[in-house]
């Protein structure tokens, strides 16, 4: 039961992220977006953990100290600042770096889709912001990339999605 229930999360989320790629004016992005969920390697692990209310991720953490289906999931899908860090000549260290634009259009569509599935009848154009600035200062993402998005998260709680999508579908860089 947990395996179908995760199925239907997974892939209203997929849907809601296409939709909103779409907005954004970069479908083809949408079309593609998170299929390595419904790999072996993420979908057992999700549907084992699966809570319904949050990412089975966070139910693996608890369970194991870490999360084996993120770790696959991050280094395959772009659309995440995690997948962004490299080793940096100028500091000697691993560290992020700037995501190209298109990803960070994605990651904000994934970011609008994943507020409403998971809060549902809650949901409110200001979810993503506070949800972004519960953790912000605790992630490694680069501090450009963290504002653009931050940036968009704020134009999406005072002026709603409709200008927000028409703004990022003009956005071709930062």
């Amino acid at each position: 039961m947990k395996a179908i229930k995760h199925f239907i999360t997974i892939t209203k989320h997929r849907h809601e992220v296409i939709r909103n790629c779409k907005k954004a004016g970069i479908l083809w992005q949408g079309l593609f977006h998170d299929l390595s969920k419904y790999m072996p390697q993420e979908f057992f692990l999700g549907a084992k953990y699966y809570q319904g209310d949050k990412s089975p991720n966070v139910g693996e953490r608890a369970k194991k100290g870490y999360s084996d289906a993120w770790l696959h999931h991050k280094g395959r899908n772009k659309h995440h600042f995690e997948y962004w860090t490299d080793y940096r000549p100028e500091t000697r260290e691993y560290g992020p770096v700037k995501m190209p634009i298109k990803y960070v259009k994605e990651m904000f569509c994934d970011r609008v889709a994943a507020s409403r599935v998971y809060k549902g009848k809650d949901y409110t154009d200001a979810y993503p912001l506070e949800y972004f600035l519960g953790g912000k200062g605790k992630r490694l993402i680069d501090s450009e990339t963290s504002d653009l998005l931050e940036e968009w998260l704020v134009m999406l709680k005072e002026k709603g999605e409709e200008e927000t999508f028409s703004h990022i579908r003009k956005a071709d860089k930062y």
